[in-house]
């Protein structure tokens, strides 16, 4: 099924990090937010690494600067399944980097990372950091393997 990112980037213009995801999940476009599925444990690692309960997501990501976004503007994928994407088209971030004081940029999961790497570093010359997916599918990663790989957002 064709997907088209239907999220406007998070961000403010004080953001200096930028986390960047594949694609929105179905459950996260359902509910118009990043990282909204109840199985994604991304919310949670952060709570943990910021040791702070997190009551409002858009005012805890601005108060530590943090912007979200993701690299593909427009793909095919079956479910939310990240292993079944293809004919992608990558967002433009530049227009994003030139407005806020992003210097750091972290993707989250095996897929983020490769297109990053094939696409969109070449034109920030950026160099990310990889973090693993806090999706369920990653059962292999416990949450505190999780927050331990986070621990580098600080």
């Amino acid at each position: 099924m064709k997907v088209t990112h239907e999220l406007e980037p998070f961000y403010s213009n004080d953001s200096k990090i930028l986390i960047l995801g594949s694609i929105p999940s179905i459950k996260s476009r359902e509910l118009g937010f990043y990282y909204m599925h109840p199985s994604n444990r991304f919310w949670q690692v952060l709570e943990k690494v910021f040791n702070e309960k997190i009551v409002d997501k858009k005012a805890f990501l601005m108060k530590h600067q943090i912007a979200l976004w993701d690299v593909i503007k427009e793909c095919d994928i079956k479910s939310s399944s990240d292993s079944t994407i293809k004919n992608v088209i990558v967002n433009d971030i530049n227009e994003l980097l030139n407005k806020t004081k992003i210097n750091k940029i972290f993707t989250t999961g095996s897929k983020a990372d490769i297109l990053y790497q094939k696409y969109l570093y070449p034109q920030t010359k950026i160099k990310n950091i990889a973090l693993p997916s806090t999706s369920s599918a990653n059962a292999k990663m416990k949450l505190e393997d999780l927050v331990e790989k986070y621990q580098v957002l600080k």
